[in-house]
């Protein structure tokens, strides 16, 4: 047993399951328990095409990075929400076209930091940060450790912002303000979430999953309320391209991997600060 196994036994409830751990059953990894496969194969039942979804989410991540690395000259990220290691992770794409990128991630989950410490605590350009997304003025004070918040940064929030409820303790709204004013201008934010015309899927998928991961869930919403993250001061959409379902974002191959079913998709894009 290595050191990111033996923490993640002592903090992690192996019988709730995490969004972060389901994201990984249906990328194929392994880092996941019984009770998160269980939990996606009742998933799959109310919206059969979330696999592929997924597949093409995680591709959407790894295109968007590299388009923001070699086309914006970005060497700084910050990835909010980040989940368990995979394949093509952030910093590997970002430092295949820059070695001297710069990448925070951000979660809170005790198996993604457990992993992630395991597995970046050799790369000096890489710093993981045990966070709440919406905490921003403490993940700006701990990302200063590698980030110049003085210049251009690419702050992601890829399939995050449904995880984050509308209450009190805040909404992807504020969030996404007050990450915005910490940015310099030439900038860029990344933003996608699941969504759905049909209100039937938005409540049910947003129900199982807030009953199945013991409530630590937001909600499925609909591709208006998307754009309307895209009105927030300083914040413009990427004209050329807009807002649409990720997997039509710069695609760099014909052979995608389309959903059967589009009860749901990843809808978003990419925003520049100005």
């Amino acid at each position: 047993m290595n050191d990111a196994e033996a923490e993640s036994q002592d903090t992690v409830d192996t019988n709730t399951p995490s969004a972060a751990r389901m994201y990984d059953y249906l990328l194929g990894g392994h880092y996941n328990y019984p009770c998160d496969r269980d939990a996606c194969d009742q998933l799959l039942v109310t919206a059969p095409s979330t696999r592929e979804l997924a597949v093409n989410n995680r591709a959407f991540l790894e295109r968007v990075v590299r388009h923001i690395a070699q086309n914006y000259e970005i060497k700084q990220f910050l990835d909010h929400g980040s989940g368990l290691p995979t394949q093509n992770n952030v910093h590997q794409v970002a430092q295949s076209v820059d070695p001297d990128c710069k990448v925070v991630y951000i979660d809170n989950d005790p198996l993604v930091l457990g992993y992630g410490r395991a597995f970046l605590e050799e790369n000096r350009n890489v710093l993981i940060l045990p966070s709440d997304m919406r905490e921003t003025a403490k993940i700006a004070a701990g990302a200063a450790k590698i980030i110049d918040f003085r210049e251009p940064v690419a702050a992601l929030f890829v399939s995050v912002l449904h995880c984050i409820p509308d209450d009190d303790q805040g909404n992807p709204r504020r969030m996404i303000e007050d990450t915005v004013r910490l940015l310099a201008p030439g900038s860029v934010v990344v933003i996608c979430q699941l969504v759905s015309d049909d209100v039937r899927i938005r409540d049910g998928v947003t129900n199982l999953m807030r009953e199945q991961t013991g409530d630590r869930w937001g909600r499925v919403r609909t591709k208006a309320e998307v754009d309307e993250l895209f009105t927030i001061a300083r914040l413009h959409v990427e004209e050329e391209i807009g807002l649409l379902d990720v997997t039509d974002w710069r695609p760099d191959t014909e052979l995608v991997r389309r959903q059967a079913t589009e009860e749901w998709i990843e809808y978003g894009g990419l925003g520049t600060v100005r």
